[in-house]
C-alpha cells in the first residue's frame, strides 16, 4: 500500500471520531493497553506533558512543545484531529513523520488491528507513543483527545499533567454539569505528579482540589501567581503583552503570533507549566520561553488559531467550535475594526447547534456550508435552524464555494470570517 491507500485503510477499517461521531467513541483502556504491550511498552521509554481541557489544549500543547525544542530538548508532540495531513498529529523537533514511517507501522500490525478493533484514535496514540520511543525523544507534549480519565493517552505518567479549562463541549459523553466535566478532564491527574490548572470555576475549583488532595499531586493555578494585560497588536506579528507574576513585572513587550485574545489563558498556563518543569531539574530560561512561543506557528506549525488568511478584507479563520471557544472568538470580531461581517459557518451535527447559533451576531451576512466529512451537518439543515434563530444567509454546496463567495462579496473595509468547525477551517487553509 502507498500512504494514500494506508490512509483510506485506516479511514474504512478503524471508527474515526471525527469523521462518525459518538460510534467511534471507546471509553476504557483496555485496547490502549494492549496495543502498548504488543509494542513494548514504547510509553515508557520516554517522558511527557499530558494536557487535557476543554479549549485551549492544542495552543498549549504547540506552545510547550517549541519552548522545549527552544531549550534544545528533542520534543515529540502529538495532537488531534489533524487539519490537512494525517502525519500532523506525530511532530518530533516540529517535524512530520515520515509516509514510509505510518505505512510501515500499519502494514506491520493490520492483522492484531484486525484482532483487537482499536478506534482510530487508540490507533494513533499507540503509533505516536511507538514513533517517540523509537526516535528516543527527550520529551514528548500529548493532547487528550475528549476527555481524560478514559482517554487513550492516559496511560502515561506524565513529568506534569495540565487541564486548561473546563466548558461545555462533548456533554453526551462527558456529563451535564460542570461539575461531571471536570471530574472526567481531571482524572488525568496522578499520584503525586504535579497537575497545573490554566482557568478555573467556582463549580470546578472544588473538583481539582479534591482529586489532586486524593493523589497527593501538587496542584497550581495558573492565575494565583499570574497576570497578563495585552499591550498592541501587529497583523503580520501577532499580539504584544505584559506578564505579571506575584505582581511583579516579569515580561515586557511580550509578542505571541497567535492573535487570538483567548491565548492570554493560555500563555499563562504554559508559563506556570514552565515553572514547574524548571522545578523538576528542566533547564528553561527566559529567552527559550520568548523564542519558543514567538516562533510557534514556525517550529510546531500550529494554524487555525485566529489565522489571518488576507487582507482587504481582512480574512479570518479560527476552529473555535463549542460556545466557551466560540463566545470569545465573537468577541474578538466585535472589537475587530471592520464594517461589515460575513460570516462562512459550518458545523457538526453533534454539537449544541441551537445554542450557537443563539450566540452569533444576528447583522452579519451568512454563508452557510458542511464540512466535508460524514459527521458534517448539511448546509440546508443549518440554514433552516439558523433562519428559526433570526439568522439568515445563503447555503452552499461545499466550504470552497461558500468561502469564495464571502471574499468575492466583502466590501475592502469588511471582515470575512471562517468558523464554527475545526474541518471546515481545514478545508480553507
Amino acid at each position: 500500500m502507498n500512504y494514500r491507500q494506508t490512509i483510506q485503510y485506516l479511514y474504512d477499517q478503524l471508527p474515526v471520531f471525527h469523521r462518525i461521531g459518538p460510534a467511534a467513541y471507546k471509553p476504557d483502556m483496555g485496547n490502549i493497553e494492549a496495543l502498548c504491550e504488543l509494542l513494548g511498552q514504547p510509553h515508557h521509554k520516554f517522558r511527557s506533558i499530558h494536557i487535557a481541557g476543554t479549549n485551549g489544549k492544542g495552543s498549549v500543547s504547540h506552545l510547550l512543545a517549541s519552548i522545549l525544542q527552544s531549550a534544545g530538548y528533542k520534543t515529540g508532540l502529538h495532537t488531534s484531529p489533524h487539519l490537512k495531513d494525517y502525519r500532523e498529529r506525530f511532530r518530533i523537533n516540529g517535524k512530520l513523520m515520515l509516509k514510509s514511517e505510518v505505512i510501515d507501522f500499519v502494514k506491520k500490525w493490520k492483522n492484531e488491528f484486525a484482532t483487537l478493533k482499536p478506534s482510530f484514535f487508540e490507533m494513533s496514540v499507540a503509533l505516536a507513543f511507538d514513533h517517540f520511543s523509537k526516535h528516543e525523544v527527550d520529551i514528548a507534549v500529548i493532547e487528550t483527545g475528549m476527555g481524560g480519565r478514559l482517554d487513550s493517552t492516559n496511560i502515561l505518567m506524565p513529568e506534569v499533567s495540565v487541564i486548561t479549562n473546563i466548558g461545555w463541549d462533548h456533554m453526551m459523553f462527558l456529563g451535564d454539569t460542570l461539575e461531571k466535566i471536570a471530574k472526567e478532564k481531571a482524572g488525568i491527574i496522578k499520584r503525586g505528579i504535579p497537575v497545573v490548572v490554566g482557568e478555573t470555576l467556582p463549580e470546578t475549583r472544588k473538583v481539582f482540589l479534591d482529586r489532586a488532595c486524593c493523589k497527593k499531586a501538587p496542584l497550581y493555578f495558573a492565575t494565583e501567581n499570574l497576570s497578563i494585560e495585552k499591550t498592541g497588536q501587529d497583523k503580520n506579528s501577532g499580539s504584544y503583552y505584559r506578564i505579571y507574576k506575584n505582581g511583579e513585572l516579569l515580561f515586557d513587550h511580550f509578542n505571541c503570533p497567535l492573535g487570538g485574545d483567548y491565548q492570554q489563558h493560555n500563555i499563562l498556563t504554559v508559563l506556570k507549566t514552565v515553572d514547574v518543569l524548571n522545578n523538576k531539574g528542566y533547564t528553561i530560561s527566559d529567552q527559550h520561553i520568548h523564542q519558543g512561543i514567538s516562533d510557534v506557528v514556525k517550529q510546531t506549525g500550529l494554524k487555525g488559531r485566529w489565522q489571518v488568511l488576507g487582507h482587504k478584507p481582512l480574512t479570518i479563520a479560527d476552529i473555535g467550535h463549542n460556545k466557551d471557544g466560540l463566545a470569545q472568538v465573537l468577541s474578538q470580531i466585535k472589537s475587530t475594526p471592520h464594517e461589515h461581517l460575513h460570516f462562512v459557518l459550518g458545523m457538526v451535527n453533534d454539537k449544541d447547534i441551537e445554542g450557537i447559533l443563539a450566540m452569533l451576531p444576528k447583522a452579519a451576512t451568512y454563508y452557510f456550508c458542511r464540512p466535508d466529512i460524514p459527521r458534517g451537518l448539511d448546509a440546508e439543515v443549518l440554514a433552516t435552524k439558523a433562519k428559526q434563530a433570526g439568522i439568515n444567509g445563503t447555503n452552499y454546496n461545499s466550504v470552497a464555494q461558500a468561502y469564495h463567495e464571502a471574499r468575492k462579496s466583502a466590501g475592502r473595509n469588511d471582515l470575512v470570517f471562517v468558523g464554527g468547525s475545526t474541518f471546515v477551517v481545514a478545508e480553507i487553509i
